[in-house]
Formats: structure tokens, C-alpha cells, sequence
């Protein structure tokens, strides 16, 4: 298996499998049969949130969602957010586990902290990025947090 790939947040480095695809909103996806991809928060997004406390889908198995469209919501120390798909497609599972206790999306992100699973449109999965195109994305993504964070947004 290849190593993750690292990003550093400041003093935290945040880490990326590199055989799994990413999404712009800060997402992780892996195909897990035929044309069903599993999502959930990659590394960024769970360390930028810290401590998710709260987790609420508004979708349900058998919806059709477009890209963007508002999925539900997630709490945590840090933040309140509204989710968003990253791609189209119909719902076919949703983890209702985290739904009453959401912590494995602190600890096992990648695994048992899966948000839904989707059967994806046709050109879906070209929407997904490489987990080093995500590292390029990352770095304009970081800069602006670090914007975000300081309190320099217009600056």
C-alpha cells in the first residue's frame, strides 16, 4: 500500500490515502460496488471542524441529488456547516450510525466515519479529483483558511 500523502496545517499535518478520490468541498470517495462511491470528510475538513459533536442528512436512500445541492448539516467545536453533495446522483445508503453518535468522523475518517454512499451520474466521477490534483487544491484551500482563521478575509 503507498504511502498518504501529508499536508500541513500550520503544526498540524493532515494525512490522504492516495488510492481513494477527493472532491473539492473537502470530501473523500472510494468506489465501493459497480457505480456506488462511499463519502466522507477528508483529514482537512474533520481537523479544520475538530471535535464533529452533532450529524443530520436531510437525504434519504433512493433521492436523486445535483451537485452542490444541501445534503445536511454538521456541528463541532469549531463550526456549524451546512453539507453539500459533491457530485450527482442517487442516494443508495446513508451511515445511520453517526446520526446518533457522529465520533467515528473525529477517529476513523476514513473508515467507519463514511457519510452516504451514491450511485453516481455519468459524469460524476470525472468531477472527483486525484489525490494529488486534492493536494493542489489544498494549497489554495489553506491559504484562504489561514485568511479565514485570522480574521483577514477582505484582506
Amino acid at each position: 500500500m503507498s504511502e498518504p500523502l501529508i499536508f500541513m496545517m500550520g503544526n498540524f499535518s493532515a494525512e490522504f490515502p492516495q488510492t481513494i478520490l477527493y472532491a473539492k468541498n473537502h470530501m473523500w470517495s472510494v468506489q465501493t460496488e459497480g457505480n456506488a462511491y462511499r463519502f466522507g470528510l477528508s483529514a482537512y475538513a474533520v481537523r479544520l471542524l475538530q471535535d464533529v459533536y452533532f450529524f443530520d442528512l436531510t437525504i434519504e436512500p433512493g433521492m436523486q441529488v445535483k451537485a452542490k445541492q444541501e445534503m445536511g448539516s454538521i456541528e463541532s467545536k469549531k463550526a456549524e456547516s451546512s453539507l453539500y453533495s459533491p457530485v450527482a446522483g442517487l442516494v443508495s445508503q446513508i451511515n445511520r450510525n453517526l446520526l446518533d453518535d457522529p465520533t467515528a468522523i473525529n477517529v476513523d475518517k476514513y473508515g467507519a466515519g463514511w457519510l452516504f454512499e451514491m450511485q453516481l451520474d455519468a459524469d460524476a466521477v470525472g468531477q472527483l479529483l486525484s489525490p494529488d490534483q486534492y493536494m493542489e487544491h489544498l494549497n489554495q484551500a489553506w491559504e484562504v483558511a489561514q485568511r479565514t482563521i485570522k480574521g483577514q478575509v477582505n484582506g
